[in-house]
């Protein structure tokens, strides 16, 4: 079995155990899976996981796709992905393929005009995470959302 199988292997076993559980009480599962659904991508890639009332997954979109340093992020396209599915709140991800996953500051301004849009139609953003190979780094935990 190759990398790219065992990641795939282990993607497969987070998200039915993401399914199956109630809520997702910590972000521990949520940030392991975003980080191998986007860890190794070699260009930035941002993503939403869309939960339920009970913040149970209901569904995992990458919405955007970059260079290898920057994705143009809409806050519109969120929304509309929200609605779809009926979210009543969301996690965004994306990768920095550099391998740094320091939020960089055009990351916490779009994470303000999307948690802005996502107010307007009461979808709460639990948290922004950004991701690479090996690490991945918590807005909510780090206290910038």
């Amino acid at each position: 079995m190759n990398d790219d199988e065992i990641i795939a292997r282990a993607v497969a076993l987070l998200e039915a155990r993401i399914r199956n559980t109630e809520i997702i009480s910590n972000n521990n599962d949520a940030k392991t899976y975003l980080r191998l659904k986007l860890g190794h991508l070699e260009r930035e890639v941002f993503a939403v996981l869309l939960l339920d009332t009970k913040h149970r997954v209901l569904h995992y979109e990458e919405i955007f796709y970059g260079t290898i340093d920057r994705a143009n992020v809409y806050p519109r396209e969120i929304v509309k992905a929200a609605l779809a599915k009926n979210a009543a709140a969301i996690i965004l991800a994306h990768n920095h393929p550099s391998g740094v996953a320091e939020p960089s500051q055009t990351d916490l301004v779009i994470t303000q005009r999307v948690k802005e849009a996502m107010g307007l139609i009461d979808v709460r953003v639990l948290d922004h995470i950004v991701v690479t190979r090996g690490t991945t780094v918590s807005m909510t935990e780090r206290g910038l959302l």
